[in-house]
């Protein structure tokens, strides 16, 4: 998988994030997502295409991750 560059990226804490478990979105080049652990922040991140991150959260909001 070909490596990002995420200097100038800005992250988001979901509103979501409870006790220190705690995630962080941020857009990316080509309208694809970014995730990742914000007690983590220089390890591994999660990238989704619009399609994908659409797919998710409705998945989310559907309970299908609990």
């Amino acid at each position: 998988m070909k490596a990002i560059d995420l200097h100038d990226v800005v992250w988001t804490k979901s509103s979501k994030s409870a006790n220190g478990n705690c995630v962080e979105v941020a857009r990316l080049a080509g309208g694809r997502v970014g995730v990742r652990d914000s007690k983590n922040r220089e390890g591994a991140v999660l990238r989704f295409t619009p399609g994908d991150w659409r797919a998710f959260l409705g998945a989310m909001k559907a309970g299908k991750f609990e």
